[in-house]
């Protein structure tokens, strides 16, 4: 990567910025330092590779890894509504979408977070990888009579083959990876149980089938919907999940939705020392990766790029991502949270304003005539 202090300055001006990101801001924030062509030609020189991003982000990796680290795994839309379609801005299922899901138009970020303990109070996260996922297949929709586009790679190979390399080429060390049910799938769960030799704790679907009896092969086994068990009789049960050849643990939890409504949550995990007591506090450690998606678009500036093209498009993402990082340690240090330093930059950001409109109000009342002083400034 040519020019790295250009994306350290980059990822600085996306963490000081309350507004669109743009080379001449950036220009004219640095007095001309840089040019707007320089940034320009950074931002579009080739695409940014996760090579070139681990490269980046291996020193910090090997400060802070530890052998009980976790990885947490989920995707988010950077909304793109008013940007032209490419192989990355196109149509994506959004299951987050409130109350109903459908279809959103932007850019799908696959995000791996590794969260590792810094002390017994405190603990640091930051993504380790990602993968935006490039629509490059066009193919004739016969039910809406459209041309639409599709991944040639589904987004669960695209986790195996980012975890493999995690693992076995980055020799991250990790001991459990979470994540919601759209990623639970067989395959998944058992790429994680024998290839990683790690454990999951994962959320399953309700109609997810489970056999309860003996796992011997030779033994037709009787599986039944996971909701259909009776988690009054026991708190925990040691079932098969139809299609694994392992025991995992399964428990339930019940909770209350905003709008008072229940809900229940089924999770499995292949560590069958952890206890219903570890369960969930575990997986509790998930909503971190949703804390991040959140930070990316309100404080590091992921949505706030009038970039034009897919490569300059994919470097800003790069850069917000390694900006997220130089947040989060900063919040280490300041014992603090991302979004209460961006409101810190913000507050002083507005006084150092406010205080530039006192001094130029004050130019403003020496051309003032002396009679007038009982007025109200600027406006008598």
């Amino acid at each position: 990567m040519k020019n790295r202090h250009i994306l350290d300055l980059y990822s600085d001006y996306l963490i000081a910025s309350f507004n669109l990101t743009t080379a001449t801001g950036l220009s004219e924030l640095l007095q001309g330092a840089l040019s707007h062509d320089q940034i320009s030609r950074f931002l579009g020189q080739r695409q940014f590779h996760q090579v070139d991003y681990w490269r980046c982000i291996k020193p910090v990796v090997r400060k802070i890894e530890h052998p009980e680290g976790i990885l947490k795994i989920d995707d988010t839309i950077e909304e793109k509504p008013h940007s032209t379609e490419n192989d990355i801005i196109a149509w994506h299922w959004d299951h987050s979408k409130k109350p109903k899901a459908g279809l959103t138009k932007g850019i799908n970020i696959l995000n791996f977070q590794y969260q590792s303990p810094i002390n017994e109070q405190q603990s640091i996260s930051i993504p380790v990888a990602f993968e935006i996922v490039k629509k490059t297949v066009s193919w004739f929709d016969a039910k809406s009579g459209k041309v639409k586009r599709r991944s040639p790679v589904t987004k669960n190979a695209m986790v195996q083959e980012r975890l493999r390399i995690l693992n076995h080429m980055n020799k991250l060390p990790f001991k459990y990876v979470l994540w919601d049910t759209w990623f639970s799938s067989k395959d998944n769960l058992d790429f994680i149980h024998h290839e990683l030799q790690k454990f999951f704790v994962a959320a399953i679907k309700s109609n997810r089938k489970v056999a309860l009896n003996c796992p011997n092969e030779n033994l037709n086994r009787t599986y039944v919907r996971v909701d259909k068990l009776d988690f009054q009789k026991a708190s925990t049960f040691t079932v098969w999940l139809k299609g694994l050849d392992f025991p995992t643990t399964l428990c339930k939890r019940v909770f209350t939705n905003k709008d008072g409504s229940t809900g229940e949550l089924y999770l499995i995990t292949n560590d069958l020392q952890l206890t219903i007591q570890d369960i969930f506090p575990t997986y509790d450690k998930r909503w971190g990766v949703e804390v991040l998606h959140k930070s990316l678009k309100q404080n590091v500036g992921l949505e706030k790029s009038p970039t034009k093209n897919e490569v300059t498009q994919s470097n800003h993402i790069f850069a917000a991502m390694i900006a997220s990082i130089k947040l989060e340690i900063l919040s280490i240090k300041e014992n603090s949270n991302h979004f209460a330093l961006k409101s810190r930059l913000y507050v002083n950001a507005l006084k150092t304003a406010f205080d530039e409109l006192q001094l130029l109000k004050q130019f403003q009342l020496k051309l003032k005539d002396n009679h007038q002083s009982d007025s109200v400034p600027l406006l008598g």
